[in-house]
């Protein structure tokens, strides 16, 4: 067969029904926009996601009587005070502490040379002195163009306090009218679909639960492992006990791996303050039984509904959206991958081609 009549034979099937054309053109359409737009539009697409976050809790507030405005005011409120305390106290708390982290690399670094003369006397046959002299070197220049770096990242982010502004002030503006107007910029956009899309709906009734479930446990799983973390490592004093719990909840976004990289961290930071001791250990074990308790016992509660794809699905997911769109692409990786997988199961056949018709 020649390779036009492979292509009409494959339109043939995938492409011969007219919703499934206006579906493709849309997904196309709107990753394109994201792409190429989502730098300018970021607020608008960061609006949304809290928007749809907070949803949840109106409906909530609504099946219990309440009427949507007072719902949606109560609910704004409550947002607005969780903004103002992470502007406010979670992220000065934060850069502080990684600013001290960053000063105080150097000596962490230096310090690092009696474990590793240690370690070289314990097994001469593996690690010799030339490697950790430079081993040593190399990690004094590392913490002293991170400290260049990072001043010139924080004089550079004063040029970036206008955009800051304004997501403060567009984000809780177009959140109070997504959540407030909802049924009516539902159905506008209703409008400029099609009439015939019942595979559309099809797809989104298959979507709207995961995407919901997902979204909204993935954001409580950050914020409790984050917050248990942090408490955590303040109970054994240890520093950065801030920024160590920050990591450790946004490490929750990267399935089977963010983990295991949260540890290292976690370690390297234990090892320097409590030395190989007894508290050491215990900073590790608490780590462990925090994450154990994460995956065995919040994930299963969270999330009702499991996201029936592979682990090596998972990752590719991760690192394909992880390098088109950063944090977000990172946090929506599980959901466009079971957008994707809903999509090619939901996906109409057409003509069958010729070699299936002699099969049957």
């Amino acid at each position: 067969m020649s390779l036009k009549g492979v292509l009409r034979q494959w339109f043939e099937r995938y492409l011969s029904d007219e919703q499934a054309i206006v579906l493709l053109a849309l997904l196309i359409g709107g990753f394109a926009v994201v792409i190429w737009m989502g730098q300018a539009l970021a607020p608008f697409f960061t609006a949304l996601v809290v928007a749809f976050l907070l949803q949840g809790v109106v409906g909530w507030l609504e099946r219990r009587g309440l009427p949507r405005l007072l719902a949606v005011g109560l609910v704004f409120l409550l947002f607005l005070g969780a903004l103002l305390a992470l502007a406010l106290v979670v992220l000065p708390l934060v850069w502080n502490q990684l600013m001290e982290l960053v000063q105080e690399a150097p000596r962490m670094f230096a310090s690092s040379q009696l474990w590793l003369d240690e370690l070289q006397a314990r097994y001469p046959t593996v690690v010799t002195p030339d490697q950790i002299q430079g081993w040593i070197a190399s990690a004094g220049r590392q913490a002293s163009t991170l400290g260049q770096r990072a001043l010139t990242l924080s004089l550079a982010s004063l040029g970036s306090l206008m955009a800051l502004i304004i997501y403060l002030v567009l984000v809780p503006i177009l959140v109070f009218f997504m959540l407030k107007d909802r049924e009516r910029l539902v159905a506008f956009l209703l409008s400029l679909l099609p009439r015939q899309r019942t595979l559309m709906t099809r797809v989104w009734q298959e979507m709207d639960d995961q995407i919901a479930n997902y979204v909204r446990g993935k954001t409580i799983e950050i914020i409790i492992v984050g917050s248990v973390a942090f408490i955590t490592f303040w109970a054994f004093g240890l520093p950065y006990a801030a920024l160590l719990g920050l990591m450790v909840g946004l490490s929750v976004l990267v399935p089977y791996i963010g983990a295991a990289v949260a540890t290292l961290p976690v370690a390297a930071v234990a090892g320097f303050h409590f030395g190989m001791g007894e508290l050491f250990f215990y900073v590790l074990l608490a780590y462990a039984i925090l994450q154990a308790l994460d995956g065995n016992v919040l994930v299963p509660i969270l999330f009702s509904e499991a996201v029936d794809l592979h682990p090596v699905s998972i990752i590719l997911a991760v690192l394909f959206f992880g390098g088109l769109w950063g944090f977000w692409g990172i946090f929506f990786a599980i959901p466009l991958a079971t957008l994707i997988k809903a999509l090619v199961q939901a996906w109409p056949r057409g003509i069958a081609s010729q070699a299936e018709i002699n099969s049957q």
